[in-house]
């Protein structure tokens, strides 16, 4: 089963569609706008182009779907503080409750290509300091509001709040919330303080689900496929069907239960038992347990990326040298062989992969230790010792601490591992280790530097604050001709290539499991599992 946001998009050449043909159809007196224009789907009166982004709309599958049953997730990545709120989430099961009670007005298909979904259209004007958001008609949240252009306003306004910024503030910073205007009930005027050329490309981040203007956190209404029931933070969640939904047809299922599960070997027997029906960041490991055990495993080459983050601002980490040597000591095929029995794509400390914008001209970096002893002697560390904070926030990620402090050994490094649980890990001293991991799933390299890499990023794990890289994510926003913004971009790349504060050895794949009866599941290339969590899209043979 798919909907039409999930079927990949192509050009009329029948290639998949690039980043120059989602711009294609955004021509102006300016010339081609670089900046992932959404067009209207029907009704502009335009000529039809390549470019133009298709609506979301429920389509048949090679069989036929059932309505009915409640699937139960044993999800794991979740804790004692996770939240139903939408514009906030933090770990693994909070973006899953997302998933089930928000929508945004841009989706991610399973190409991780943009598609329309509560706007129909999103234009700019001729230098992409001005937005025009058209709402799709006929949308309902969960207690019978009609989805207006007030309800976008009030929920930027919400994000970019001085006093509490949201979590997604710092990559719309240049959105002016106090020039929003209403056009009519399904129109509204983003005004930007400067030319904010990928404002488009950054809506399908789950940072930014629309709310009701009358939101009430403990009695959470969105536009969803699912309706909220019940929630105990790191226990359970309950979401029952959005009848009124507005994509026809959807969702099958009656409701969905999400529960939480501190490790994968509890969430494995439970999928095995049939306690469960779909679970989540599986290890390779796994894979053949949960085939011989009955049940089914569906792996994603996705472009979500876990990431050794050492921060910049600390010792040995403040000198580059040790960056550097770091980088150097991780024998990536290696790593990935053992990890995820070869499964994913070999990174190269660069995030954003399947951006038009990632520059696979950076030469490839290989193990070498010798270079790595080099640095390290020059930089006053030779014979280092240091410590990594880990845990069980994603899959492989403590065989992944593992294999590199096997590896850092051939540098005469001795790496020590603390592993915490995901309540600790994303607790009060998340963002202040200096020697850690994460999991992010996919976003466009632009996008994720606002979440990551800036000063203000609400995530900046590695403590990066650069002024020339500033200035340049500065330029690049303002720059609404593509060709120029992807040498932007691509110097800020070699920035993060040679001194930046991440390890990437990896695109790691995401493996998921399901049992037999559920249908619906397909790979998918978000970076998140279940293709971020599609419930609405599964049934029950």
């Amino acid at each position: 089963m798919e909907t039409e946001s999930q079927v990949p998009r192509s050009a009329a050449d029948g290639r998949p569609l690039t980043r120059r043909d989602f711009l294609a159809g955004s021509l102006g007196a300016g010339g081609l706008l670089a900046a992932g224009s959404l067009l209207p789907a029907h009704g502009s009166g335009r000529r039809s182009t390549a470019g133009r982004v298709r609506p979301a709309a429920a389509s048949l599958s090679e069989s036929k779907p059932k309505r009915g049953g409640t699937l139960i997730a044993g999800l794991s990545g979740g804790t004692s503080s996770d939240t139903v709120d939408p514009l906030n989430p933090l770990n693994e099961t909070d973006y899953a409750r997302v998933y089930q009670l928000y929508d945004s007005l841009v989706a991610f298909n399973r190409d991780a290509h943009p598609v329309l979904a509560l706007a129909e259209e999103i234009t700019p004007n001729s230098d992409a300091t001005v937005w025009t958001v058209r709402l799709r008609s006929g949308v309902e949240f969960h207690n019978g509001k009609p989805l207006t252009a007030d309800d976008v306003i009030y929920t930027f306004q919400q994000i970019l709040n001085p006093k509490a910024p949201a979590a997604g503030a710092s990559a719309i910073s240049f959105v002016d919330a106090k020039g929003l205007k209403k056009v009519d009930t399904l129109t509204l005027k983003v005004p930007c303080t400067q030319p904010f050329a990928t404002f488009s490309e950054t809506m399908p981040l789950y940072y930014y689900s629309i709310i009701p203007t009358d939101f009430d956190p403990k009695k959470p209404v969105g536009t969803g496929p699912f309706k909220f029931e019940s929630f105990t933070p790191g226990v359970a969640s309950k979401f029952t069907r959005n009848d009124n939904y507005w994509m026809t047809g959807l969702p099958y299922l009656d409701a969905v239960v999400i529960d939480d599960y501190s490790d994968e070997t509890s969430q494995v027997n439970a999928l095995l038992a049939g306690d469960v029906d779909v679970v989540n960041l599986l290890s390779a490991p796994s894979i053949a347990s949960v085939r011989s055990g009955g049940a089914e495993i569906v792996i994603s080459d996705g472009g979500g990326w876990t990431p050794f983050t050492m921060r910049v601002d600390k010792a040995p980490f403040s000198d580059v040298r040790v960056r550097q040597a770091f980088r150097l000591i991780v024998n990536r095929k290696e790593m990935m062989d053992v990890v995820f029995l070869g499964n994913g794509t070999l990174g190269n400390d660069v995030f954003g992969i399947f951006d038009p914008e990632y520059d696979h001209a950076l030469p490839q970096r290989h193990q070498d230790l010798d270079q790595a002893k080099h640095l390290l002697k020059k930089a006053g560390h030779e014979g280092l010792s240091i410590q990594i904070v880990t845990g069980n926030i994603a899959q492989g990620i403590v065989s992944e601490a593992e294999v590199f402090a096997e590896q850092a050994r051939g540098a005469g490094v001795t790496v020590s591992l603390k592993q915490v649980t995901s309540t600790d890990f994303f607790g009060p001293d998340y963002l202040k280790w200096v020697f850690a991991q994460d999991f992010w799933g996919y976003y466009g390299y632009l996008p994720q530097v606002g979440f990551a890499t800036l000063p203000a990023s609400p995530y900046n794990e590695t403590h990066w604050d650069d002024p020339h890289y500033i200035h340049l994510y500065d330029e690049a926003l303002a720059t609404v001709d593509s060709a120029k913004r992807t040498e932007i971009a691509h110097e800020m790349q070699t920035i993060d290539y040679d001194s930046g504060g991440y390890i990437i050895p990896f695109f790691p794949p995401l493996i998921d499991g399901h049992t037999t009866k559920v249908q619906g599941v397909h790979p998918a290339r978000v970076g998140r599992p279940l293709f971020n969590y599609d419930f609405k899209n599964f049934w029950f043979s």
